[in-house]
């Protein structure tokens, strides 16, 4: 018999091991599955029904629009960021008459809006590292309706978007018009700045109608106003504004509808926590603003009503404010006569305000002024008897979390 070579043997004995391997290999051993995907970047409008999902991060690249006709479902748990942009590349969400959005958070996943800087992720409340006084990152949540409008047309251009984006148009005669849902939503650092004196506010509704559900938002650092309406008969129920860098709540062009239960935390570069602004046509509408908590700060006022202000404000708390009679501000006050007749005539109304004053020589008049005082009272620190139910912010909201609702 002929001797087999050894190198021949080593590559024989080499063989049959990898030949038992292979047969004795599993079946059914699966191979590694990469990670699902969880961001997403949306670079054009959205034309038909889309849903964004749980779990997941959507980027704006720019300023998106819902279309008319379409509707835009965002899941609770959801976190969408901004891209850096000002001028006309601010980004933004626009929801354009006729389309809607359907974005409904719970109170253990709300839905975030936030900067792609803000290293949130899924699951989480609060930024790991952006202070909730940065603001002007990105635009903010636009959502545009066919409810009336006072205006010098049945339609207008919103402010924040360039008039060559036609999605940009709000107003009508549709009074319950319907343009989706909002619910558990925090929209964060915000106002990017678009031109001279026009930024893009946290939450702009302009022409919203009664259809339209919106409750349970908060509004964190947004570098123009916390929530401004722009006519539309919608109502807002369980709002909380953190830091703006110009007004809490601002109203115009003849909003006629509620904001019911709210709370508004001036930082250091709040204007007004409230600026009260009427009609601009013919339509002369009138809201109710009520159950509101606002916080000032050092160089804050409680309120301004201008241009012939209407509606009614009950059961709101002021306190934290500087002393006007030694700062020049902080007071509740009128900016034209048009504003002050409507009060004398009982078109604008005022009931239940109690404040907190700044010192124990401030007078109530000081505070509120043109007679505003009698329908005002003043409280010790934390002995007011109205205000928000602050327990609806809790746990969900980032100022529950970093613990800016202990002393309201």
């Amino acid at each position: 018999m002929k001797k087999m070579n050894i190198k021949a043997l080593a590559v024989l004995f080499s063989l049959s091991i990898v030949l038992f391997s292979a047969c004795n290999k599993k079946e059914d051993t699966p191979d590694p599955v990469k990670p699902a995907e969880t961001e997403f970047t949306v670079t054009d409008n959205i034309s038909a029904n889309t849903t964004w999902g749980t779990g997941n991060v959507y980027i704006l690249a720019g300023r998106i629009a819902v279309e008319s006709g379409a509707t835009l479902t965002i899941e609770p748990g959801v976190i969408v960021k901004g891209e850096a942009g000002t001028g006309p590349n601010a980004t933004a969400l626009m929801v354009a008459r006729g389309g809607k959005i359907n974005a409904v958070g719970t109170e253990t996943e709300p839905i975030i809006f936030t900067s792609v800087a803000d290293e949130i992720e899924p699951g989480m409340i609060a930024s790991p590292n952006l202070d909730p006084d940065l603001d002007g990152l990105w635009g903010g949540l636009i959502i545009l309706g066919n409810a009336p409008i006072s205006a010098d047309a049945a339609s207008v251009q919103i402010e924040g978007v360039p008039p060559s984006d036609q999605n940009g148009l709000y107003g009508g005669d549709a009074a319950d018009d319907n343009s989706g849902t909002l619910k558990y939503i925090s929209i964060r650092h915000g106002g990017a700045n678009i031109g001279e004196g026009n930024e893009i506010n946290g939450l702009t509704l302009g022409g919203v109608g009664t259809g339209t559900v919106i409750e349970n938002v908060e509004i964190i650092a947004n570098q123009d106003d916390g929530i401004e309406w722009f006519g539309g008969t919608v109502t807002v129920k369980n709002a909380l504004i953190w830091n703006p860098g110009d007004d809490g709540v601002d109203t115009d062009q003849g909003w006629a509808g509620i904001l019911d239960n709210f709370v508004v935390i001036a930082g250091p570069n709040t204007d007004h926590a409230l600026e009260i602004d009427g009609p601009e046509g013919s339509l002369l509408g009138s809201h109710t603003v009520k159950n509101g908590t606002v916080k000032g700060n050092d160089d804050t006022e409680l309120a301004a009503f201008r241009d012939a202000a209407r509606g009614t404000f009950e059961n709101i708390y002021f306190f934290n404010f500087p002393n006007p009679a030694v700062d020049g501000r902080g007071d509740f006050t009128f900016g034209d006569d048009e504003s002050e007749q409507n009060f004398i005539d009982g078109i604008l109304v005022f009931n239940n305000l109690e404040t907190t004053l700044p010192s124990d020589t401030t007078a109530l008049s000081d505070v509120f002024k043109s007679g505003t005082d009698i329908h005002a009272s003043a409280v010790a620190a934390g002995a007011n008897t109205v205000g928000a139910d602050v327990s609806v912010f809790q746990n969900w909201t980032w100022a529950s979390q970093s613990g800016n609702l202990n002393d309201l």
